[in-house]
């Protein structure tokens, strides 16, 4: 639809004098640790298969100490591994300092906050729209918010992913540079529209890639997931009314002609193999024309309109002062709201939770982990005894069907056979990972995913960091496991991930050792459809958020990374 007629506002324009900047020199050479032990650099044969979802990625990790130690852990005789943790500052930081590049991922020294409330409701992403004419700067002016943002969960999409796939007509049009790629038929409105509405949804898409020098879309296509701000930017972002409704500030940037020609002449020569003459001979009969009648009246729908493109310094700090407000008034406080909730101690348990039926043998092993002077290597072992318990009680939930076979006496047997084998599990790194064993020992070539959270010490919150997810995930079955559940702040992160990657809730179990009372109650209340599995609950959790009477710091004990006393 042409909207081209409606002025609803009008526009701020930034016609400001660029001041003089001073480079910024920027050293993350200290900043870096060995992750090798986490997430090594070689690939496994499924990422190299792409069966998984790869999003950046591990934290970079420091020493710290001043944590407070985990309730009465034993410290072990055993060479200790080093602690580390997070600290985000990324509200300091400049993208260059936020991100570090290796040859086989992108890594973050910052994570993702909580994007969804105590009750699971998503917050939606700020939604920026940039339109000019084409050359004018427009992917440079959203290169330049990203950075002065300095927030590492921005996704950037281009207009120019979603041409639409030229017929064999079509195709000879354009090698004698007589079709026109300004013109809004030239576009795929209608998968555009739906793939901006699943990113403002928080879920994860997949862009087409369109190769300019075939004029066709690749097979391969470009995951996104992840976003607290989402900058849509094209020479017709405001053309489409739908498009347009889903846009939180809109954005011209006004260009001289003569420059936008000069870039359209080096960039379509040098980076798309096309001649001189042709490139002429195309702005002249259709680039300028369009941008006349199509691309020009847009201006009246911008909230603001930025002369120069990326040269406007003041411009581009004016629009980043703007959306840091708006993230601001959007954030949540999640781990510290579901502290304070009410105290749950008597109230009926949510009818989603299904508890580890009660033994001698489990009371034994429970006493063995709680017990603070349990040495490490005792400690890992009793606690691998209770992790197999509730992985096969988990799947003893399933659905299973009936099975009649035939044994080697040859007499009939009715028995039973689990009722699906699409059934996956997915950690919550770190303590969730040593729940994955236990879980490849009883079912037979398992796929696990990976889910990276880390508590920030400076707010508390929980972040996310990295996953790994299989492709096809939304049809399965899904286990996901984390050793203790406190306030349940970090379940819910992980349980919001696998909702935006379009699994479904009444497909995921959330399992765990420990769960504290009103963890229990978090996840049920923002999740109703998640069954929830653990071999015991406790009453309450303190003003640390250690589950009281509680294991201490399961990951600490397990691993041996206890605070040491020399911090």
């Amino acid at each position: 639809m042409n909207c081209c007629n409606s002025y609803p506002f009008r526009p701020v324009s930034l016609y400001t004098k660029t001041p003089t900047c001073m480079p910024l020199h920027i050293d993350v050479g200290e900043t870096q640790a060995d992750l090798s032990d986490v997430f090594p650099d070689g690939e496994c044969e499924e990422e190299k298969s792409g069966d998984f979802y790869n999003t950046p990625a591990s934290p970079i990790t420091v020493p710290y100490c001043p944590r407070p130690p985990s309730t009465g852990s034993q410290k072990s005789p055993r060479a200790r591994r080093q602690r580390t943790t997070s600290i985000n500052q990324s509200s300091k930081k400049t993208s260059a300092e936020s991100m570090i590049r290796t040859p086989h991922r992108t890594i973050y020294t910052a994570g993702r906050p909580p994007w969804y409330n105590t009750a699971g409701q998503q917050v939606e992403p700020f939604v920026i729209g940039i339109c000019g004419g084409s050359a004018s700067g427009k992917t440079t002016v959203a290169a330049k918010i990203i950075e002065y943002l300095g927030v590492p969960w921005v996704t950037l999409l281009s207009m120019d992913s979603f041409y639409k796939v030229l017929n064999e007509k079509q195709h000879e049009q354009s090698a004698r540079n007589e079709y026109n790629f300004d013109h809004p038929d030239a576009f795929d409105f209608e998968l555009l529209r739906e793939t901006l509405e699943r990113l403002k949804e928080g879920r994860k898409v997949e862009v087409p890639i369109y190769n300019f020098l075939t004029h066709s879309r690749e097979t391969r296509t470009k995951t996104m997931y992840g976003a607290n701000v989402i900058i849509f930017e094209g020479i017709l972002t405001f053309y489409n009314q739908e498009v347009l409704n889903l846009l939180d500030m809109k954005i011209f940037v006004d260009t001289d002609p003569d420059v936008r020609l000069a870039r359209r002449l080096r960039r379509d020569i040098s980076q798309r193999g096309r001649d001189l003459e042709g490139v002429l001979k195309q702005y002249t009969s259709m680039v300028q024309p369009s941008f006349n009648h199509y691309i020009a009246p847009l201006m009246a729908h911008a909230d603001i309109i930025v002369p120069r493109g990326g040269e406007n310094e003041v411009a581009i700090q004016l629009i980043v002062q703007h959306v840091h407000r708006q993230l601001q008034l959007r954030g949540f406080k999640l781990r510290e709201e579901l502290a304070q909730t009410q105290n749950y101690v008597g109230e009926p348990r949510p009818n989603t939770v299904r508890l580890l039926p009660t033994s001698p043998q489990v009371r034994g092993l429970h006493t063995f982990i709680r017990n603070k002077d349990t040495p490490r290597d005792e400690f890992i072992f009793y606690s691998k005894r209770l992790i197999r318990l509730v992985i096969e009680y988990t799947l003893s939930l399933m659905n299973f069907t009936e099975r009649t076979v035939e044994t080697p006496q040859g007499v009939s047997y009715k028995g039973k056979r689990m009722g699906t084998n699409k059934i996956c599990g997915v950690s919550i790194l770190r303590a969730g990972e040593t729940m994955e064993q236990a879980f490849s020992d009883v079912c037979k070539d398992i796929r696990i995913g990976k889910i990276l959270i880390q508590t920030n010490f400076n707010t508390g919150e929980p972040e996310l960091f990295y996953l790994r997810l299989p492709k096809d995930i939304k049809d399965y079955k899904v286990i996901l496991m984390d050793a203790t559940v406190a306030t349940g702040a970090a379940a819910m992160m992980a349980i919001r991930v696998l909702l935006d990657h379009d699994v479904a809730e009444s497909n995921i179990l959330i399992v765990s050792l420990l769960m504290a009372e009103s963890g229990v109650h978090s996840i049920a209340y923002a999740f109703p459809e998640v069954q929830i599995v653990t071999t015991a609950i406790d009453p309450e959790i303190n003003d640390k958020f250690y589950v009281l009477p509680g294991i201490g710091n399961f990951g600490d004990r397990y691993f041996g990374t206890e605070p040491s006393d020399e911090c």
